[in-house]
């Protein structure tokens, strides 16, 4: 059976104290905590053979940029990509995400098209293409929810039908945990010759990703939602696609040859990674990856079931207390939001704060959600591998305690 306190000593900030009490981090949607092995990585990659890598001749660029291109190779792997090459390394998922939006609509994309975007985005999977809407003259069509929170598949044909090109969706919600059926989408998008963009940033940690089966054109994550460093992400795009694209910034590895005549371009994957990349930390992304898919091999279906079992208690626990959930179904991943009548989130969260107790508070970069429910915000508790169910029963007892004094 999976125990979570034997991995809790892989994660060092776990054991400090907040306000006078343990730390119960409930927070792991907008980031997850870093295991031991991959702060072990990093400061190894920081000591021994840190110098910019591709461009030198001397031992550490070498060494350097044989373990950031094996990461690459870890990241295509744990994405089940066919072809390294189109693993492009990026600041994180809203880096990876404006960097699509910019190169699809550039080399495929013309002046009246449309973007299908859900409600249910993260402002990133929004914010983005609206703005290469304005740039370029295009259409955003919204993609409504229902009143459980979720996508409505059998009118998506008719949306499509408005001229849209591009499908921009997120494959599991920040705000519910729903999860959104990518293979399906997929089929229909591609019925209507258009391309599907997922943003993976909530997907990519609660189970093994095979982007082939999903069959989308794009998938995108970022490193620290997934037990890995701040400050690198991954957009992985089918090749034949991205081979296409016109880099969207210029300087450092992207180029072939430069002068004032004209420059051509390197091939994928350098094209579209400019500058000096965040080799360390994808280096630390493909340790966190490794510790996740050990983990995963070792107890293949236990993780999951002790997340789906820390939601179905919270939930549990929310319902007795007279909460409002949204959107939850025990086959989400393990995100819960909730308000409760005449309390606003804000001051629940901070007097959780007060108790120890780590969770989210507002809209979650999510106000279209918000605003189809008629609320300012929710609290959000999320759960990862390293929280137990004493922790859930803590929560529930400071839960009752914070009602009773805002009462």
């Amino acid at each position: 059976m999976f125990d979570p306190t034997e991995f809790r000593l892989e994660f060092p900030i776990l054991k400090r104290r907040v306000h006078n009490q343990k730390l119960v981090y409930f927070d792991n949607a907008a980031t997850t905590q870093k295991p031991a092995c991959l702060l072990a990585t990093m400061r190894e990659a920081y000591n021994h053979y840190n110098a910019n890598i591709h461009r030198g001749v001397h031992l550490l660029s070498q060494e350097s940029t044989e373990h950031y291109e094996q990461a690459r190779l870890t990241v295509a792997n744990y994405l089940n990509a066919p072809d390294p090459r189109s693993v492009i390394f990026t600041s994180g998922a809203t880096g990876a995400i404006n960097m699509a939006a910019t190169c699809i609509a550039e080399t495929f994309l013309k002046e009246g098209d449309a973007i299908l975007v859900s409600e249910m985005e993260h402002h990133s999977n929004l914010v983005s293409w609206q703005l290469v809407a304005q740039r370029h003259k295009l259409r955003i069509v919204k993609w409504s929810i229902n009143d459980q929170a979720r996508l409505d598949l059998e009118v998506l044909p008719s949306l499509l039908q408005q001229n849209v090109k591009v499908v921009a969706v997120t494959h599991v919600s920040n705000v519910t945990g729903v999860i959104n059926p990518i293979e399906q989408i997929a089929q229909i998008v591609h019925q209507h010759n258009a391309i599907l963009f997922v943003d993976g940033a909530q997907g990519v940690k609660h189970y093994p990703i095979d982007v082939q089966a999903l069959g989308a054109d794009f998938y995108a994550f970022s490193s620290h939602k997934i037990y890995g460093p701040l400050g690198v992400g991954v957009l992985w795009g089918k090749y034949d696609i991205m081979q296409q694209f016109t880099p969207w910034q210029g300087g450092g590895e992207m180029v072939g040859r430069v002068s004032f005549e004209g420059t051509t371009y390197a091939e994928l994957p350098f094209r579209l990674e400019a500058g000096t990349p965040p080799y360390v930390e994808a280096i630390g992304l493909a340790s966190a990856l490794a510790f996740y898919r050990t983990l995963n091999d070792e107890y293949p279906n236990e993780i999951g079931t002790h997340e789906a079992l820390l939601l179905q208690k919270t939930y549990d626990a929310v319902q007795e207390l007279g909460g409002v959930v949204y959107g939850y179904s025990p086959a989400n991943v393990a995100i819960l939001s909730f308000n409760f009548p005449n309390v606003h989130h804000y001051d629940l969260g901070t007097l959780l704060d007060q108790m120890g107790i780590a969770v989210r508070t507002g809209t979650h970069c999510a106000e279209p959600f918000m605003n189809r429910f008629g609320i300012t915000g929710t609290v959000r508790a999320s759960f990862a591998l390293y929280n137990t169910i004493e922790e859930v029963e803590y929560f529930t007892t400071s839960l009752s305690r914070a009602l009773e004094m805002l009462s």
